[in-house]
């Protein structure tokens, strides 16, 4: 049977064009998850009705529209409370779901790999929890009784759910904790390695997805690696990493991550705080925006404020105004730490690269090394690492002279031939 909304919005203190813009966006989250919007009921208040979320006269216009309109659901633009679900679904006598439940389930839908479907698993039993009263029909309690009559009668059905829940959630949190501790490994390898992190962060449906591919097709010749990329609400969920090889042996890794949205789900951010930790480790963050979008500084403000919360500060941003194609502006075109790009034609690249290898190899160093012929490979390090100017065969050993990380020099410094 095909889902057929009404989509239901209260706007507090919002200007009306970004409270028309979170609708509209609402709308789209309802699009991903395949339910077709038949109407819109939105209301102007002081504060929230605490029973309803909206006024009585909302609620009986709400159950004629949905009559009208023969739809089968109502969504609400802003998280619910367990007795608001409650009294909205006996009023109306339909599902009711709210902005956090429809996001869930676009993760739910979207996750692929076992990190990400742990991570949506344990942020959906998290939100149902406090929900479970009033879900139900079949929901027991115990009976009444005086003195020792009911003592040792058993758990109630709701306590017994809440206990399957929580024993659920801490066993996925174990599970995950492995693969948590698998993530740090290989971060660890990758510092171990020097080699320079470059994290894409920004607003879902930004185009990170899309620079990432463009960049491995141009640098790498490749499109082995590529990410999936699609026109859509939050079509990537998991981390990947991808090495980036450009002119002169410079090599980075190029990360892309779960984008943001306006009324992120808390247990979201928590359960995704792992995969996010990769943007912390990172030495330069490169924060897509979609330049086009009329609501790209709000979409800028909003990915800046969910990094702060989860204590990603002090990193140097780059960034990248996609989809300049769509606008007005000259493109490709650098402004300071701006690049107004286009990644779905590939125009603006060498403008992006060209900023990415000023903040991250502004360390790098030309030295001269005679490295032993016992250590062979050291030659092999550099030559894959950096960028060798002139390699010659001397008695003693070979002679490197390098463009390197300053890192990598003071490694390697009893090798150093003083001149």
């Amino acid at each position: 049977m095909k889902r057929k909304a009404i989509l239901v919005g209260v706007n507090l203190k919002s200007t009306q064009s970004d409270f028309e813009y979170m609708m509209e966006e609402l709308a789209n989250l309802a699009g991903a998850c395949d339910v077709e919007v038949a109407g819109e009921i939105t209301q102007n208040l002081q504060q929230l009705n605490k029973s309803h979320y909206i006024g009585a006269g909302k609620v009986e216009e709400l159950l004629s529209l949905l009559n009208e309109k023969d739809a089968n659901i109502v969504i609400f633009d802003d998280e619910l409370s367990p007795s608001q679900i409650r009294n909205l679904e006996s009023e109306l006598d339909c599902v009711v779901i709210d902005r956090t439940m429809l996001i869930l389930e676009i993760f739910a839908n979207r996750a692929k790999t076992r990190e990400s479907q742990l991570q949506v698993e344990v942020a959906r039993l998290k939100y149902m929890l406090p929900r479970l009263v009033g879900m139900r029909q079949s929901l027991g309690r115990q009976g009444g009784g005086a003195g020792l009559m009911n003592r040792g009668a058993g758990e109630t059905k709701l306590e017994l759910d809440r206990r399957k829940i929580e024993i659920k959630i801490t066993a996925l949190n174990k599970e995950l904790e492995k693969l948590i501790n698998q993530r740090k490994t290989q971060r660890k390898l990758r510092k171990k390695n020097n080699i320079p992190v470059v994290s894409l962060v920004g607003y879902t449906n930004a185009g990170k997805s899309t620079l990432m591919n463009v960049m491995l097709e141009k640098y790498n010749k490749s499109k082995d690696k590529q990410v999936f990329e699609k026109d859509m609400l939050f079509a990537t969920l998991e981390t990947s990493v991808r090495k980036i090889t450009l002119a002169k042996n410079k090599i980075f890794l190029l990360t892309d991550t779960v984008g943001f949205i306006n009324k992120l789900p808390h247990h979201l951010i928590k359960a995704f705080r792992s995969t996010l930790e990769e943007v912390g480790e990172a030495d330069l963050l490169i924060h897509v925006l979609d330049y086009s979008n009329p609501n790209h500084e709000e979409q800028k403000r909003l990915t800046n404020e969910i990094l702060r919360e989860i204590g990603i500060e002090g990193i140097p941003v780059i960034y990248a105004n996609n989809k300049a194609d769509l606008t007005e502006v000259a493109y490709p075109f650098t402004q300071q730490n701006c690049v107004y790009l286009s990644a779905k034609k590939g125009i603006g690249l060498n403008e992006i690269t060209q900023l990415i290898s000023e903040k991250i190899y502004n360390d790098s160093i030309q030295c001269e090394f005679l490295i032993p012929y016992a250590q062979g490979e050291i030659v092999s390090y550099f030559n894959e690492n950096s960028h060798v100017l002139l390699s010659e065969y001397e008695d003693d050993g070979t002679k490197l002279i390098v463009e390197c990380e300053r890192l990598d020099a003071e490694k390697y410094k009893q090798y150093i031939r003083l001149t």
